[in-house]
């Protein structure tokens, strides 16, 4: 009994765990899930900005150069080789890469060109647009002395500084004879010449003279100065006559020279009258030695004048003559060089008168080369820094009370020959013509 007692005890036991086994475990309540978080704010990523092209850089500024001269009309045979000439140094400077300023840049060159037309007024209208309109730093010009002097007024107010080409006094010098501030040239003076033409008149022992020439501003400063220059060395002016621009009759003046019987008779005129009067002069068969200023040096007064030009004597500077100076002449490698680039661009030989206008154009890139885009500074240049400066014309030293800087010893007595130039010495001078 006891037996099966503990077997139901034990059957029992095993049904319990079999029921705790099978029983579904009592499960805790998942606690509330916490809202998430917020995520945290990214800057907003800019887009990257467009890389902008480099702006393209500016050249420097230009120098402006104003220029007015005589490509046409009376004084054409002097202001075209001018006109040649100027081209020719501005086309130079700009193949070097231009005129290097005091801001070490190269500034190309620009030359405003008008032809004044060999007309004092015409000079003045031209002047006042490089003024105005172009706005040019300095002014090279003036073919004759009447246009250099027209346009004094116009560039000294304007405050431009100008470098003339002619060769009057009065384009310098005021009557006080102090200089107009804004005003240089290039060419010799009048006087200086006359001083060269007393010398031959003395080495041949004369005393008598005519003196006549053209009715303008050139011809009156030039018979001036011969006045003044004989005057000096007691030398008798026995006639003393004017004719007008483009006359083409001198019989009056001619006929009223034979009756004075000069010794020598001095003329002043450029090509343009120079030439026909010497041809009536020999047509009407004067023998008095006939004696020009500097102002017929160049090819068209022998080109137009032709045999009557033989044995004419004239002052000027050593250009015409270079090849027959010394070796050893300061100016003789500065005038080859000049002559040597102008025949090679031209196929010509320049002239005297666009060796001043070559004279002019590196004196202005010398100036702006220091004083750069200021016309005051430029003149101050001119007027304080042209030292021995050697040029065509002569060896140039300008100061405040002389705006030209060269005289008497930039010249030399020329004869024409057979249409050719010939170098008269001084030592040579009482036995020529």
């Amino acid at each position: 009994m006891k037996n099966k007692l503990n077997i139901v005890i034990s059957v029992l036991a095993v049904l319990a765990l079999l029921l705790t086994a099978c029983a579904t475990p009592t499960t805790e309540a998942p606690k509330p899930t916490a809202a998430p978080a917020q995520p945290t704010a990214v800057p907003a990523t800019k887009a990257p900005e467009a890389t902008k092209a480099p702006e393209p850089t500016k050249p420097p500024e230009p120098y402006v150069i104003g220029a007015f001269l005589s490509s046409t009309g009376p004084a054409s045979s002097l202001g075209q080789p001018e006109v040649d000439t100027v081209n020719m140094m501005a086309e130079q400077f700009n193949k070097a890469g231009g005129i290097k300023g005091p801001d070490g840049k190269m500034h190309e060159v620009v030359v405003k060109m008008y032809d004044d037309q060999s007309d004092p007024t015409k000079a003045v209208e031209a002047v006042k647009k490089i003024v105005e309109s172009d706005k040019a730093l300095v002014i090279v010009g003036g073919t004759s002395s009447g246009a250099s002097i027209a346009v004094n007024e116009t560039v000294t107010k304007a405050k431009i500084p100008f470098i003339s080409v002619a060769s009057s006094s009065a384009i310098v010098t005021k009557a006080d004879g102090s200089q107009h501030e804004w005003v240089f040239k290039t060419p010799q003076q009048n006087l200086p010449v006359a001083q060269v033409q007393i010398d031959w008149l003395k080495a041949k022992g004369f005393t008598k003279i005519a003196s006549v020439g053209v009715n303008d501003a050139f011809g009156k400063d030039s018979m001036a100065a011969m006045k003044k220059a004989a005057g000096d060395a007691k030398i008798n002016l026995v006639y003393e006559g004017t004719f007008e621009p483009k006359t083409t009759d001198f019989s009056p003046q001619i006929t009223a020279i034979k009756a004075a019987a000069p010794e020598a008779v001095i003329v002043h005129a450029v090509p343009a009258e120079g030439a026909p009067f010497t041809v009536q002069y020999r047509d009407l068969g004067l023998k008095f030695p006939l004696v020009h200023n500097h102002g017929i040096g160049n090819q068209a007064f022998i080109d137009t004048a032709k045999v009557a030009a033989n044995g004419v004597l004239f002052p000027i500077g050593k250009i015409l003559v270079i090849d027959q100076l010394a070796a050893n002449d300061p100016q003789k490698p500065v005038i080859d060089k000049y002559i040597a680039d102008y025949k090679a661009k031209f196929n010509k030989a320049p002239s005297s008168f666009g060796g001043h206008a070559w004279d002019a154009m590196i004196m202005v890139k010398m100036a702006l080369e220091a004083a750069g885009p200021d016309s005051a500074k430029i003149r101050d240049f001119l007027e304080t820094k042209i030292v021995k400066f050697v040029g065509i014309s002569g060896i140039f030293t300008i100061d405040a009370k002389d705006h030209t800087g060269i005289g008497k010893e930039s010249l030399v007595m020329v004869q024409i020959k057979d249409g050719k130039w010939l170098y008269v010495a001084p030592a040579d001078y009482a036995k020529v013509p």
